[in-house]
């Protein structure tokens, strides 16, 4: 099983990916955000590529833990991927995701210059990893 997670920002998007186990979440070069069409295509594209069976798309809320329009963006992103990939789609809470990307990037000796150009994939990394240590935890199958 091989998944793709996203991190959907208006100016870049995050992308991580699984190995073919679906034990370990992978950062993938970030996409260009703004045109949701051009970022459907890329993903579409991406998950050709890499052989996707599955992906997460990370739903943000607001720091009072309500959902507001990027939440409400995500879901009708993640409805529209579903439709043109006709791969399931799992809403994952993105809460604090980038916040904990950005400490592992430090961590790992990145400059904050250079951790500006990473953190949204290592986010869509973080949600993945949670996700699949989730089902290995509930003793999903692989």
């Amino acid at each position: 099983m091989r998944v793709l997670a996203i991190d959907l920002g208006s100016v870049r998007v995050g992308v991580a990916v699984s190995d073919d186990l679906g034990l370990m979440a992978h950062p993938r070069p970030h996409l260009p955000g703004g045109d949701l069409k051009r970022v459907l295509n890329a993903i579409r594209e991406l998950a050709a590529q890499e052989g996707v069976t599955q992906f997460v798309l990370g739903v943000p809320r607001l720091l009072n833990g309500t959902e507001g329009r990027g939440a409400r963006d995500a879901r009708r992103f993640g409805a529209a991927l579903a439709q043109q990939t006709g791969l399931p789609v799992a809403l994952v809470d993105e809460w604090l995701s980038t916040r904990e990307a950005h400490a592992r990037l430090r961590e790992g000796g990145h400059s904050q210059r250079d951790a500006r150009s990473r953190v949204d994939s290592a986010a869509a990394a973080v949600l993945l990893q949670s996700w699949l240590d989730g089902r290995a935890t509930k003793g999903a199958p692989r």
